[in-house]
């Protein structure tokens, strides 16, 4: 072993298990590749396989030219249950190490930290095959051009039904390579031009339009699931059905029916076993039509979303989900530094020894009589835990669509229910943090923790939750601070080998600065979203469009750079970006923002039309460009923030009713006199009477100041 890779091993300390079924007989691992020295926890997964790995970077591809040989790819992330059934059955497999080693040069990429890199190749494996999914293999030349691609291999023919596994494939694919390098290099040259055309974008003449909306909300209509919430079919994903666009539109419509598709899908998910009933929050997808039995994955970036959507509904019923699903994040996902981790697995450590997906979230009607006692019958009825199980012999726990019929049988109230159901969750859950719990990817990336920012802070904003609030300007400190420092964010923070935020750590950080300054109404947070702004316009501008590409200026040049447009499980960049840009020009005043919104609407309006929800965000921002915003500035006689106690009605107020855009603004007459040099709307607000005063505006003008809470209220229903 080489002196780095054997420091780096001892760096890991005495406690360090090395995750591979190659040990020596003192439990050390008899091999260490060159991933040993990363500090990604996917990377890190894979340092003790028998291949030899490289991270991305030069050497490999040099070498692959030197010693004329394809370079293998694997894109996969640290919580992706079939990354690590194809690392089991292949990449722990000592013979088909030794076929990569002998014929290929293998290159491991985490997804997560290099999205730009997964995008290319993504794309390149969907003009292929017109589907897409991790892991990713691709076949790459030297000069990282792609000749093939697919997804999970199993490692041999025969296994799984495969009639070729992977072993015949890298025979096969290297026997090509070695037979017909041209032929290979000119297949890969045309595949190269589809994929950088793919990631381009151009501007249409004129910026997307209402049409545009209409069109997508009917669209939904016709896809929606009448019984079940979301789109027929299965899996469902909960990014697959624009929610938040439909509740947007049915504030603006007063439509009922895209209310009440949202409010629909939003109640079946919480009931259903993508749902954890335990602790809160959302696993990744469901693999059935019911939202019944998830892909046991959580992600920061879908629990963030998700709270935030859930908020929007104005419900009762389903915003006391935003709450548990946020308490879930601040209790299970939140290191020291304040900042949010990036996932969970799906797979854990079942008593056998082996890991499985789903084990640590599902029970068996023995596990409940053994942690419950006489309690077992009502937590099996309630949370549907049947001798047959739903998931592999066992039951993902889901909740009663109609209580009430639980409760008769067990002739209780629905208070008493309530009171019961609550204690026996509350055992459940501590006997099930006494399993061995699923891997935590300890990534701390901007992007996914500016969209949890977002949703503490919109949260404590609309719920005056003081602890939200220490929890989103917690987080949002930590994350700032470097940009603050050095002009430039990060994408992962606190990494020892971080590469530059992308467009969404950007973009997503300053729509947490918004959502933050509405929170805190501090100026200098503010400042930061202009200057998150102002970084993208400097470094990200795509010159061909307009729009925003994902990697600045100053990145490493990859084979094609994207722009990216689409929204998937994560929104794009550029449409979090162009809300950005409007809610900046409601607050800054008409001019520099709204123009450049309007760019890149017009971009929006290339892709049209193209089927939600791969623009939903994007039609947000239709929607909101075309909306007569509202700016509600409350003063107050001290103090500022919207958990001001002088302003707490006036702000209940304002998020009781469903209503277009509204941004809100509370402070002293002071800080108002300070932020009047930015925003117009702040200028000359007084107390009248020396009583919290509120001003509502849109545009540029203001109606006339109320201080009384009926009035304010009378004024809301008639608006």
């Amino acid at each position: 072993m080489d002196p780095v890779r054997r420091e780096a091993l001892e760096a890991k300390g005495p406690s360090y298990r090395p995750r591979t079924r190659h040990l020596d007989a003192e439990g050390r691992p008899r091999f260490v590749n060159r991933l040993i020295v990363e500090s990604s926890p996917y990377l890190l997964q894979h340092a003790h396989n028998p291949v030899d790995w490289y991270a991305w970077g030069d050497e490999p591809f040099e070498r692959a030219r030197r010693e004329r040989k394809p370079v293998f790819l694997s894109i996969g992330y640290a919580t992706c249950h079939w990354c690590h059934v194809m690392e089991e059955e292949s990449f722990e497999d000592e013979a088909i190490a030794a076929l990569l080693a002998e014929r290929f040069v293998a290159v491991k990429v985490d997804r997560e930290e290099r999205p730009d890199v997964d995008a290319v190749y993504m794309t390149a494996l969907q003009a292929m095959s017109g589907r897409g999914g991790w892991p990713m293999s691709a076949f790459l030349t030297p000069d990282r051009k792609p000749f093939y691609l697919g997804t999970y291999f199993p490692p041999r023919a025969g296994v799984r039904g495969a009639q070729r596994g992977f072993s015949e494939l890298l025979t096969m694919l290297a026997d090509a390579y070695a037979r017909e390098p041209d032929a290979i290099a000119e297949d890969a040259e045309r595949l190269t031009h589809v994929v950088a055309a793919s990631l381009g974008a151009k501007a249409a003449s004129a910026p997307a339009s209402l049409s545009a909306v209409d069109q997508a909300v009917t669209f939904a209509s016709h896809r929606f699931d009448a019984a079940e919430g979301g789109v027929r079919g299965a899996p469902k994903f909960p990014s697959s059905f624009p929610i938040r666009l439909l509740l947007a539109y049915a504030a603006r419509t007063g439509e009922p029916h895209p209310r009440s598709m949202a409010t629909l899908t939003l109640t079946r998910m919480r009931d259903g076993g993508i749902h954890d009933a335990l602790a809160g929050g959302f696993h990744r997808y469901s693999t059935d039509s019911r939202w019944l039995v998830p892909h046991f994955e959580k992600m920061l970036y879908d629990n963030a979303l998700l709270a935030a959507t859930y908020l929007e509904s104005g419900e009762p019923s389903l915003v006391a989900v935003a709450r548990t699903t946020l308490a879930y994040l601040a209790r299970e996902m939140r290191s020291p530094e304040g900042t949010f981790y990036s996932a969970t697995d799906a797979d854990s450590v079942v008593p056998s020894g082996a890991r499985e997906e789903g084990y640590y979230f599902s029970f068996t009607p023995d596990e409940l009589r053994a942690i419950l006692g006489d309690d077992a019958e009502l937590a099996a009825a309630y949370f549907g835990v049947t001798d047959a199980g739903n998931f592999e012999g066992r039951s993902v726990l889901t909740s009663p669509r109609d209580p009430d019929r639980i409760a008769s049988r067990f002739e209780l109230d629905g208070t008493a229910l309530d009171a019961c159901v609550e204690a026996i969750r509350s055992r459940l859950l501590a006997s099930r943090q006494a399993r061995p719990s699923p891997l935590r990817d300890d990534k701390v990336i901007v992007a996914w923790n500016a969209l949890a920012v977002s949703a503490f802070a919109r949260a404590a904003t609309q719920l005056g939750d003081a602890q939200f609030a220490a929890i989103a300007r917690a987080a949002y400190d930590a994350l700032i601070a470097p940009m603050r420092a050095a002009s430039k964010l990060p994408h992962l923070l606190g990494a020892s080998r971080a590469s530059e935020g992308f467009v969404d750590d950007y973009a997503f950080l300053a729509a947490a600065a918004l959502d933050v300054f509405e929170l805190t109404a501090d100026a200098l947070v503010l400042d930061d979203a202009i200057a998150l702004v102002a970084a993208l316009e400097s470094r990200f501008v795509d010159r061909a469009s307009g729009a925003y590409r994902t990697a600045s200026s100053e990145a490493e040049a990859l084979i094609a750079a994207e722009v990216p447009l689409r929204d998937g499980a994560v929104p794009s960049g550029n449409s979090i970006a162009t809300l950005v840009l409007l809610r900046l020009a409601e607050w800054l005043g008409e001019g520099p923002y709204r123009a450049r919104a309007d760019d890149l609407l017009r971009v929006v309006r290339s892709l049209l039309p193209d089927r939600t929800p791969a623009l939903e965000y994007a039609l947000l921002a239709v929607l909101r460009a075309e909306s007569l915003a509202e700016s509600i500035v409350v003063v107050v006689p001290e103090g500022r923030g919207a958990l001001s106690p002088h302003a707490r009605p006036f702000v209940d107020a304002t998020f009781a009713r469903l209503s277009p855009p509204t941004s809100v603004l509370v402070a002293s007459e002071a800080d108002l006199a300070t932020l009047g040099d930015r925003i117009p709307n702040a200028r000359g607000k007084r107390l009248v009477d020396g009583r919290t005063t509120v001003y509502v505006c849109t545009g540029g003008s203001c109606l006339a100041p109320i201080t009384e809470i009926d009035a304010f209220r009378e004024l809301l229903r008639a608006r």
